[in-house]
């Protein structure tokens, strides 16, 4: 091979290697600039349902004062956690979600509150972020892997992912029981939006998925001071170490293939009631542990004795 095509070959290489990291630099930035404090309306709205006389549900409006903190800030991974911050006097533990970069190891939410992990291949997964969202006990919620995009000055990334009720409606409605999200988080000006096209499912076991109807949500996050957090930010100085702990009890548990079967209740309370208490009293990695553990189902166990 000739020097000169060597060389070729090389700076081809270099520049391939250059034009990814910047690619990367900037698909890091726009997570990052979800961070801060913020001003949300959450705005959704029914839009179609394909029996006629499925009766159209209201439209669901709410705001939130929250700040999205980065507890994370790694190479490959971010982490951040959402504290809601409740007429200027309490905070409340909200949801969080985790990026990681080239990420093979993934779950998907199948029903009654039933995860399947496993692994994509690395080819599909060059290049793109994914995305976990875990509940406010970080227990598993959804999650997605695919590419941000930067493009005209826009910044954004969607995928389509199964994902269990959303809070709003678990405890009013039992018509259907899977939410196919369709999310797309876009970088704005202001902020940043979660725009959503969502598939309304009744999934049964041997059966074809049946549509009960779809709606559209606009999850508007609008920058302001971060003097408007500033009680979240100490909320989570005091706090951080215990939640901590309670991550690293459900990576022990995320650390699986196959099925992952969450109960709905022990002792007649949801997980995040239970974990009230052991927050207050600091407890440590192995009592929440045994908590957690509480709520994995075994092979002979069910959900039955929640509903």
């Amino acid at each position: 091979m000739k020097k000169s095509t060597i060389l070729l070959a090389l700076l081809v290489s270099a520049t391939t290697i250059m034009q990814a990291q910047k690619k990367k630099d900037l698909d890091r930035q726009a997570i990052l600039d979800m961070c801060g404090c913020y001003d949300i309306t959450f705005k959704y709205t029914e839009t179609f349902a394909p029996e006629i006389d499925y009766e159209k549900k209201m439209d669901y409006t709410a705001g939130a004062l929250e700040l999205a903190l980065p507890i994370v800030d790694e190479k490959n991974k971010i982490s951040i956690q959402h504290l809601l911050v409740i007429n200027d006097s309490m905070v409340i533990k909200h949801w969080r979600q985790d990026w990681e970069y080239e990420n093979q190891n993934v779950f998907y939410y199948d029903k009654d509150n039933n995860w399947k992990f496993g692994t994509l291949p690395k080819e599909q997964v060059k290049g793109q972020w994914s995305q976990k969202v875990y509940q406010v006990d970080d227990s598993p919620r959804y999650s997605g892997s695919a590419t941000w995009v930067h493009v005209d000055g826009k910044h954004y990334w969607e995928n389509k992912t199964d994902s269990p009720l959303p809070r709003r409606e678990y405890s009013k409605r039992s018509d259907y029981n899977v939410m196919k999200r369709g999310n797309r988080l876009e970088i704005t000006s202001y902020g940043w939006v979660h725009e959503q096209d969502n598939d309304k499912i009744i999934r049964k076991d041997g059966k074809a998925d049946v549509l009960l109807a779809q709606e559209k949500g606009m999850n508007i996050y609008k920058k302001v001071e971060d003097s408007k957090c500033r009680l979240a930010v100490d909320w989570w100085n005091e706090h951080k170490e215990f939640w901590a702990n309670v991550r690293d009890s459900w990576d022990q548990v995320y650390d699986r293939q196959g099925d992952l079967t969450l109960l709905k209740k022990v002792d007649e309370k949801p997980m995040f009631m239970h974990f009230y208490p052991l927050e207050k009293a600091e407890a440590g990695a192995g009592e929440i542990s045994q908590l957690i553990n509480k709520f994995v189902a075994d092979s002979g166990q069910t959900n039955e004795e929640s509903k």
